[in-house]
């Protein structure tokens, strides 16, 4: 399924993860992460293996292209029946201050509620702070610590969420 978006000077095409887009899909990753983090070994085994780790376990993985090229990555993780943790979500450098996180995150929770996804969860770091203003700007609130679970991510210190429908 593909959501066509026009943007000011591009087109924008946001898809669903297919054949042969694994590659982009790691290496959207790795930028981000290694940029500010190191690989962690949960970021190891999803990017090793994201049909495996996301797709075959009742998740997606949408992709933003502009020109035929991938510039954006997010997946929803099946946590609970009706509960998506919304993860690995990526945007180049250079597709950066375009809007089009904020176009693939809004596609990601429209799939999701599609999905009958009740509330969507994700966990990111401070030093992000464009990405948690994206988050708080559609409607993502801050969990407080006593709700905030254990995570497999040392790099993981803010925590949120979204009631759906």
């Amino acid at each position: 399924m593909a959501i066509p978006y026009a943007l000011a000077m591009e087109n924008l095409l946001i898809r669903d993860f297919g054949p042969g887009d694994s590659a982009a899909f790691r290496q959207l990753n790795e930028a981000w992460i290694r940029h500010y983090f190191v690989l962690e070994p949960k970021d190891e085994a999803t990017l090793g293996d994201p049909s495996g780790a996301i797709l075959e376990k009742g998740g997606q993985i949408l992709l933003a292209e502009t020109a035929g090229e991938v510039v954006a990555c997010c997946a929803l993780q099946f946590m609970a029946v009706g509960e998506f943790e919304v993860a690995k979500m990526a945007v180049t450098e250079a597709a950066q201050g375009k809007r089009i996180g904020r176009r693939l995150l809004e596609a990601v929770i429209q799939r999701a509620e599609q999905m009958g996804a009740h509330r969507l969860y994700l966990e990111t770091n401070r030093v992000l702070e464009p990405a948690v203003r994206l988050y708080e700007s559609l409607g993502f609130v801050h969990l407080p610590p006593e709700r905030v679970p254990s995570s497999p991510y040392a790099r993981a210190n803010v925590f949120m969420e979204k009631v759906l429908r």
